[in-house]
């Protein structure tokens, strides 16, 4: 039955000259990112590897035989050699003795940290006695789509039986633990000459004699089922078609019409970061007659519960008779009646010791016609749970093309999601960083300040999109600080704040990159020289346009979309110790200064009854890393001075009331202060950030 090999989809990645050279442990690791490299063999942090090997004990010097296994919450494709627990053998083995059946379960879990080999600190996954009962030195369990539908399916055993004959085995349902363990060593014992064995609802278990192997026998079976679903499964997807399709464009538009309104109604307790997903299989599903019965189902999978919650919501929106504004006047109603569903779950489901009920949003929701949304507590969270959802989706479209997709029983998704371990491992967490969930636009932040200010509100945790008219500048910028916070939390858009149809689609990338706003960091800038007679109308009309104008502009679309979330928002302008204190020479750009100050007092009158903040920080003479010190301001200001260009820094350090230079840093300081919650009851203020001028006391 196994013959169908040819034309598999998954590649053999194994290459031996790499692997000869290796240990044992090492060549564990090399099949681990292989297999974790392709989400079609399992999703982000989902399944696991293991290896038995002999080490010489530290106690002793004697040869024992060492269980590496994937560690607790590890991710198998980015896994390295510190993310694996090592146990002994034999005193895994020991466990059986003291076993004291299924209700004590969970016990078993804290005998794990006493089977510790050499002191290693990666704790061991709940996965471990999987690994450690089947008899072979090598076993993998992946979550591949192509397996999980047969998993999922209601005649699940005839299909693996009919697809496999008795190299592939089948087990029931069972929750992850001591006991399923105990039912694979059962089954190896019984069935000496499987390669495998599939788990109903979970995923698939191989294993070999070498790493190269079980890595081959995993590729071998997940292909098996990919072709056969691909000869099999031809008929329409999810009961075919029944609702169109909008255009990309359009997408793209209703989505984010859609996400600042149900971030603003899920996140009154925490906040939460959205993401988008309009690929094929997710528009194939919310497209679909079957949409709703199978998404009521909820997933199969723990991986992809877990993720998930129990089900989606699906969105009342018809794409054949777009009406957004009848869409969004009924959110609030839909989102209040998913909470009680989830309630009236929770109190059917829960026993004696459950933890509280937990957060009872929807993570996922679905869009007829337009895609899917998620929400979670911080970007990678919300993509990644979009990920399990679209594994979810594979399921089932596999799942119910060639028999009945069955979902995970109430009651047994219940008692994961709710599971006491799960709960311990959830308390353990560190606390949120300050702006864990909030999602901040910097404008000007290719520049100095710019780039410094994302920084600091990424090192607290928060989302953050750069917006800037140098699009080398951006593409710099964004890198950076992609590689020192991680992809996931920094995008960039081109913006030029003049330009209404600019600022609209700025905003509007901002909103379908993560769901919605919460701090509007308004820094695009300028600066210019010339005496009041040699200022032309063009160079007082840009300072305007950009310091002034561009500042509007910015505000009112955050001032929209803060409305829009009714939860809050801040902003916070960054003007210039000459908006206070005139300056010779500088009559457009002093003006244009004074007039954002000004603009900012509006706004915080305007602001106050919906809780947004508008604050102002007040920079003065910062030169490095900042662009308009980099062109003509900084030799108009050395020839305004009669000095080198070189003398300007010392010239405004020694110029200041406390003798200190003013750089990026201190300016994103203040920014960050009027942007987190230690500001939360200020409003209409102004933070002077240079160094000390007693022209630009507010007071």
């Amino acid at each position: 039955m196994l013959d169908k090999q040819q034309g598999a989809r998954l590649a053999n990645l194994w290459d031996e000259t790499k692997a000869t050279g290796m240990s044992e442990p090492e060549r564990l690791l090399y099949r681990s990112n292989l297999l974790g490299s392709d989400k079609r063999i399992t999703n982000y942090g989902g399944g696991n590897t293991s290896a038995k090997v002999m080490e010489k004990d530290p106690l002793g010097g004697d040869m024992v035989e060492v269980l590496w296994v994937k560690g607790s919450g590890g991710d198998v494709g980015t896994i390295k050699m510190d993310g694996f627990a090592t146990l002994y053998m034999d005193k895994l083995n020991a466990l059986k003795g003291i076993y004291r059946g299924v209700a004590f379960e969970d016990e078993m879990v804290g005998y794990l940290p006493h089977c510790t080999f050499n002191l290693n600190p990666r704790a061991a996954s709940i996965d471990t006695p999987l690994h450690a009962y089947v008899p072979k030195k090598h076993v993998d369990h992946m979550h591949p789509d192509a397996i999980i539908a047969i998993a999922a399916s209601k005649d699940s055993q005839n299909l693996t039986d009919n697809l496999f004959g008795g190299e592939i085995g089948w087990l029931p349902w069972k929750r992850p633990g001591f006991e399923l363990g105990l039912w694979l060593s059962d089954f190896c014992a019984k069935n000496p000459q499987a390669r495998g064995v599939i788990l109903e609802s979970h995923g698939l278990f191989t294993w070999g004699d070498t790493a190269k192997e079980a890595y081959e026998t995993t590729i071998e079976i997940i292909n098996v089922a990919m072709d056969w679903f691909e000869e099999y499964n031809v008929g329409p997807a999810f009961g075919g078609a029944v609702k169109p399709t909008l255009e990309a464009a359009e997408r793209a538009a209703i989505a984010t019409r859609l996400m600042p309104v149900i971030r603003g109604l899920i996140s009154t307790d925490e906040k939460k970061v959205g993401h988008f997903d309009d690929s094929q299989a997710v528009l194939d599903f919310v497209a679909a007659r079957d949409l709703k019965p199978l998404a009521a189902l909820g997933t199969s999978c723990p991986d992809h519960f877990l993720r998930t919650k129990i089900r989606p919501l699906v969105v009342d929106f018809d794409p054949a008779n777009p009406d957004i504004e009848k869409t969004l006047a009924g959110l609030a109603d839909a989102i209040v009646a998913y909470r009680a569903d989830y309630a009236a779950y929770y109190e059917r489901c829960k026993h004696a010791d459950s933890p509280a009920m937990r957060d009872p949003n929807a993570v996922v929701y679905l869009v007829p016609g337009v895609g899917m949304i998620t929400f979670a507590k911080d970007k990678a969270t919300a993509r990644i749970s979009g990920e399990f959802y679209v594994n979810a989706i594979n399921v089932m479209r596999g799942a119910s093309g060639v028999s009945t997709y069955v979902g995970l029983p109430e009651q047994e998704a219940f008692d994961i999601e709710y599971w006491l371990l799960e709960e311990a491992k959830l308390q353990r967490m560190p606390k949120p960083k300050s702006l864990a969930g909030r999602i901040a636009l910097v404008t000007g932040g290719a520049g100095g300040i710019g780039k410094a200010t994302a920084h600091r509100l990424m090192q607290e945790g928060a989302c953050v999109v750069i917006a800037d008219i140098d699009a080398t500048a951006l593409t710099a910028a964004e890198s950076e600080l992609a590689a020192r916070h991680g992809k996931d939390f920094v995008r960039s858009v081109s913006m030029n704040v003049t330009s209404e149809a600019a600022v609209e689609g700025g905003f509007g990338d901002t909103l379908l990159a993560f769901g919605g706003l919460d701090i509007l960091v308004s820094n695009a800038g300028l600066a210019s020289s010339a005496t009041v007679e040699d200022t032309t109308l063009a160079l007082w009309n840009k300072n305007m346009d950009i310091l002034a104008t561009g500042y509007f502009l910015v505000s009112r679309e955050a001032f929209r979309v803060f409305r829009n979330q009714k939860a809050g928002g801040n902003v916070v302008f960054v003007a210039s110790k000459n908006g206070l204190a005139a300056s010779p020479g500088a009559s457009a750009y002093c003006t244009a200064k004074a007039a954002e100050i000004h603009l900012a007092r509006c706004l915080a009158l305007e602001g106050a009854a919906a809780q947004i903040r508008v604050n102002v920080v007040n920079p003065d003479a910062v030169l490095r890393g900042s662009k308009i010190w980099t062109g003509e301001w900084k030799e108009q200001r050395a020839a305004a001075y009669k000095m080198d260009v070189d003398d300007l820094e010392a010239h405004y350090r020694e110029r200041s009331m406390l003798k200190l230079s003013v750089f990026p840093e201190d300016i994103a300081e203040a920014i960050y202060f009027l942007a987190s919650d230690m500001s939360a009851k200020s409003t209409g203020n102004i933070v002077n950030v240079d160094a000390g001028n007693a022209q630009s006391f507010t007071r």
